[in-house]
């Protein structure tokens, strides 16, 4: 938390900083995996952390979540005491085209 009592709002890299290597380690785990399926089927900004059915306690989805966020594929906000997600699907679609379609189809 930062010292106001609000916590610091997320650092994202922006997938043109990304390397392939890094993008496959992010997505290469079955829970990130989750996340991204569930995020590729939900509306921009409609999914807080909390509402993903994965089998991980709050800090290791935390963990996920700054992994996903490092790797250019997810941005997080805050609306009030929610934080809300979105998959930067356009952004990552433009710098690795065809890699997150392969993912989702789960081959």
């Amino acid at each position: 938390m930062a010292a106001n009592g609000h916590r610091a709002a997320p650092e994202h890299t922006h997938p043109d900083e990304v390397t392939v290597a890094n993008a496959l380690a992010a997505l290469a785990d079955p829970v990130r995996g989750t996340l991204v399926r569930e995020l590729a089927g939900s509306a921009d900004w409609t999914r807080t952390c909390g509402s993903f059915d994965v089998p991980v306690g709050k800090a290791a989805l935390s963990h996920h979540f700054t992994v996903l966020r490092a790797a250019g594929l997810v941005e997080q906000r805050d609306e009030g005491a929610r934080r809300v997600n979105r998959l930067r699907r356009a952004e990552f679609d433009a710098r690795f085209p065809g890699l997150l379609d392969l993912v989702l189809r789960g081959d």
